[in-house]
Order: structure tokens, then C-alpha cells, then sequence
């Protein structure tokens, strides 16, 4: 037996040996929700409408180990060139061989583990590893060192060392609208402005639809929703399949966090075929998470771009213009009736019908088997996690972004099955996006069924840090969410109410143009 324990301590050091430098490279995190520094936080409060309290936190303080510093660029094969070195971080031997170059030219680097905590679906870890030389109270030294770097061959960029998303006690400005729907009388709905294909401020959202309130949406890619959306029941964009995503029914009084998947089918001249998205240029697969051969992959890999050259594509009125180019379409009625079949792909969508358009292999098949004055048969089937179908009624609204923070009021974030952790050996991304504080938006719901529109500013160097996804999911259990998910970040982040912006968005021009917004929208007039 005490063979067997002493084999089972062995296997287990093994296997966590990769996460022991988290210890030492993170601080001690608060043990429970109500020990984080949010709730000694300086409170704002204001009262936008009946059953709405708008909070702003201030917290955190600056440190004397918070310092601007350089980090520099990794090759990204074995003996690769160092100036426009591409990636932030890598192998340990390739950030030693930089270590030595940097010395070799006068410089005193050091190299740095980074690590992630645990995930919900991956173990605590060393992620990679990063070089940096360098301590300065003020930005402008690490610029200086930055450009003699350049200078000298290697590449560099200036970083703050407290938004590298491990400390707790960073300053932050978090702010907080929290919504009794029963109270207000209202509801929360998405809105994508006149078209899909085509983005708006949240401010002119909220103006035009006479909103209370609002928060950014989904991510947005060629200037469109990307990820599953549906609104009202209807099927408005393709799944990411697998992803994390929001349903709300009733207009907000039914909310849940869960993962979808979707299964679209169209059936002509007796042949049932899979349509591998709806409302996005063909061949351009934003966050992967597709159908039918995607390359390099079909799971979700947030803001990779995946192509595939044969595709059926559906568009709806709500798209705008359809893109044009070679290929084939179809165009039909409202009830699915082929009005046109085109060797060719750009014709508009008749009011209340839709066109669908082929590429490669694809456009052969439609050009084949599509007929004018047939029918189409267009099928669609929304899966939860579980794999249950979602039925589509006319209160139902899904929006897919991720990843998921809280799940039954336990932080769980899905960052591997989200693609918010990269497949393969290069982790800048997942350094850049996943584990550095970044300005945050975030949807969640309390115990009491109120819901909660959350941004948290960033990139404000002594002001306000921003969070890692970590550290967003930590937030919003400490806020009381019961269920949470992380929506559009870094610039997109924007929280406004009808009478103006009440976060600062991180973009130097201000307020970015979104793809979707959630509106929290009066009671009807009856």
C-alpha cells in the first residue's frame, strides 16, 4: 500500500509538474467571491429607470512592482531572424537563445514562464515563455529601450507588467447596470441596426431603438456578426459549433449560458446536402467551428480565420447586398420557390425570401440540381450541450460569443472548447487575448434572476488595468452571477445608457462600430 501511494505521488508530480511554476509566478488569489477586491471597491450608484441601479467600482492601487518594461519578439523556428521575431512567446530554449543574443549586445534580459490557472476544460500550466529587459516607473524609458532594441536587430514592444493578468489587486473601473425585468417592465434584445452586413455605434443603436440602456454583442468579422444568432426565432447566423453562447427567452426574463451547435440542411431534386453557413462571405470561416472541410481545423479558434473553397452559403434580407462573384445561386421566394437559378453569385434578396449561393464543387452540385419553379427544402436544428434541440419560437433569442465565466454559480470557463486556447505550439494569442488583462464585456444573471451587463475598462496604465478571462469569470461570481459569458472585448467594450457613454472605450477614436448591441428596452406602449 504504501509502495502503491508513493507511485501514485509520482505519477501525479509528473503530471503537474508542468503547472508548478504557477505558485510562484501567480499571487495568492481570494479563496471565495466574497473575498475579492471588488467588494471594497468605491461605489457609484445611479438609477437609470424603475427596477435599473447603475453601479461604477472603483478598486485595486498601484504597486511598486508594477513597471513598464520591454518584452522582445521570439523567432519562430529554431536559428529564425530576430528583428520581426513574431511571436510573444515560445519554447524555453528559443527564449534562452534570444536571452544570450541580448546579452551578446549589451542588454540584461530575463526569461519569464507564463502560465494559465486551470480552465474548466484545460490544467494549470506553463504556457510558453517570454523574454523581457528593462524596469522603468515611466512609459517613456521603455520607449527609449525599445527603439535602441529595434536598433540593434531584435524586435520589441513596450508592456505594464501590471496587466499582465495576474494580480488581483490592480486598479480597476468596473461598471455594473443590474436589471429587474420584473420591475422595469421592460426587455433585453439584440439588435444588428438596418443590416447584418454592416456595423453601428451602440450609442446610435440606442437612439434609434429608444433603449434605456445597452452593452456590445458578438464579435464582428468583415463587418458582420460572427457566431450563432438568433433572433426571434429565426436563424440569422452560422454556428461556431460548440461554442459558448447566451439564450435568452422572453425577452430576458429566461436567461442561460450553454454551448450550440447547428445542423442546416437544404434538400433538392431528391438530395439532401449540408449548408455550411448562413449571413457570411463564403469561404471565409471567422473563429473556425464549422461544417464540411474547413482548413486548418473545424473546431473553435477565436479570430483565426478558416477557408473553404466549396461552400452553400444561405442569405436572408436581413444580410443587406449579398457579395458578389463566381459560383452559382439561387434565388427564391418566401416559401423556399426557385424564382432564378444564376451561373454567377450577387443578386438581391426578394423581401421575405432568401438567396443561396455556391462556390467550387458547390456551385457544380447547385447548377446541376437546382431548377427554376422548384422547391427547396431548408432544414434547421439548434443543439444545446447536452445535444437536446433548442426549439426556435418567436421569443427566443440565442447569441453566441464566449467563452463561458460562470456556470451554476461556480467559475467555469470553457477555454479550450471555446478556442479561446490555441491548438498548436505557438501561444501568442492565447498569451495576448486569454491571459493578459484586456478591456472586458460580460452578460450574467444573479440568484435573484436579475441580470447584469458588466465592462470592465482597461489599457489604462495606472487607472484601470482590465481583466484577464481568468479574471473576468472571478469578477462576476464576486458580483453574484449565477450564470456568466464573456462577450466582445478590447475596443469593442462599451457600455452606454440613453443619455451617453458611461465606461471609456479603449480605442484611441472612442466608440467602435459593433456588429450587435444588447438593448435593454422599455415596456411596449400597449
Amino acid at each position: 500500500m504504501q509502495r502503491t501511494f508513493r507511485s501514485l505521488l509520482a505519477v501525479a508530480a509528473v503530471l503537474s509538474a508542468a503547472s508548478a511554476p504557477l505558485a510562484e509566478a501567480r499571487p495568492a488569489r481570494p479563496a471565495t467571491a466574497a473575498d475579492h477586491p471588488v467588494h471594497g471597491a468605491t461605489r457609484v450608484t445611479s438609477a437609470p429607470a424603475s427596477g435599473v441601479t447603475l453601479t461604477s467600482l472603483t478598486y485595486g492601487r498601484q504597486d511598486a512592482d508594477h513597471v513598464w518594461t520591454v518584452q522582445v519578439g521570439l523567432p519562430d523556428r529554431p536559428g529564425g531572424p530576430l528583428a520581426g521575431a513574431p511571436l510573444a512567446l515560445g519554447p524555453r530554449p528559443t527564449a534562452l537563445d534570444v536571452e544570450e543574443a541580448l546579452r551578446a549586445g549589451g542588454f540584461e534580459p530575463r526569461v519569464e514562464a507564463v502560465t494559465t490557472p486551470a480552465y474548466a476544460d484545460r490544467w494549470p500550466g506553463v504556457l510558453g515563455w517570454t523574454v523581457r529587459t528593462g524596469r522603468y516607473a515611466e512609459e517613456a524609458g521603455a520607449v527609449e529601450l525599445a527603439g535602441r532594441l529595434r536598433a540593434a536587430g531584435f524586435t520589441a514592444r513596450t508592456r505594464y507588467t501590471a496587466q499582465d493578468g495576474t494580480d488581483d489587486e490592480a486598479p480597476q473601473r468596473v461598471h455594473v447596470l443590474r436589471i429587474d425585468l420584473d420591475a422595469f417592465g421592460g426587455r433585453l434584445e439584440v439588435s444588428h441596426g438596418p443590416a447584418l452586413h454592416g456595423t453601428e455605434k451602440l450609442t446610435g443603436l440606442i437612439g434609434a431603438e429608444g433603449a434605456v440602456a445597452g452593452i456590445n454583442g458578438q464579435w464582428f468579422y468583415d463587418n458582420a456578426p460572427s457566431g450563432l444568432y438568433v433572433k426571434d426565432g429565426r436563424l440569422l447566423g452560422s454556428a461556431t459549433q460548440g461554442r459558448a453562447g447566451i439564450r435568452l427567452e422572453d425577452g430576458g426574463r429566461s436567461f442561460s449560458v450553454d454551448t450550440f451547435t447547428a445542423e442546416l440542411t437544404v434538400t433538392a431534386g431528391g438530395e439532401t446536402v449540408e449548408v455550411d453557413g448562413v449571413n457570411r462571405l463564403p469561404g471565409r470561416i471567422w473563429n473556425c467551428g464549422g461544417v464540411g472541410g474547413d482548413l486548418p481545423t473545424q473546431r473553435p479558434q477565436h479570430d483565426l480565420r478558416c477557408t473553404d473553397p466549396s461552400e452553400l452559403v444561405r442569405f436572408t434580407p436581413e444580410w443587406g447586398a449579398p457579395p458578389a462573384g463566381p459560383g452559382a445561386e439561387a434565388v427564391l421566394d418566401g416559401h423556399g420557390r426557385v424564382a432564378a437559378v444564376r451561373a454567377e453569385r450577387g443578386a438581391p434578396v426578394p423581401p421575405g425570401g432568401s438567396t443561396l449561393q455556391a462556390t467550387g464543387d458547390s456551385a457544380a452540385w447547385l447548377l446541376r440540381t437546382v431548377r427554376a419553379g422548384s422547391t427547396l427544402l431548408f432544414e434547421e436544428r439548434v443543439r444545446d450541450g447536452r445535444g437536446l434541440p433548442v426549439a426556435l419560437g418567436p421569443g427566443t433569442t440565442i447569441l453566441q460569443v464566449g467563452p463561458a465565466l460562470v456556470r451554476d454559480g461556480r467559475v467555469a470557463v470553457n477555454a479550450v472548447g471555446d478556442g479561446v486556447v490555441r491548438d498548436g505550439p505557438d501561444q501568442s494569442f492565447t498569451y495576448d487575448w486569454t491571459v493578459r488583462a484586456n478591456p472586458r464585456s460580460m452578460i450574467g444573471v444573479d440568484d435573484r434572476g436579475r441580470l447584469m451587463l458588466v465592462v470592465a475598462d482597461g489599457r489604462r496604465p495606472g487607472v484601470s488595468e482590465g481583466l484577464g478571462i481568468d479574471g473576468a469569470a472571478r469578477l462576476m461570481r464576486a458580483l453574484g452571477a449565477r450564470e456568466a459569458l464573456n462577450l466582445d472585448g478590447g475596443g469593442s467594450s462599451v457600455l452606454a445608457t440613453a443619455t451617453g457613454l458611461v465606461n471609456r472605450p479603449s480605442d484611441a477614436a472612442g466608440e467602435r462600430a459593433l456588429g450587435t448591441g444588447l438593448l435593454l428596452l422599455p415596456p411596449r406602449l400597449r
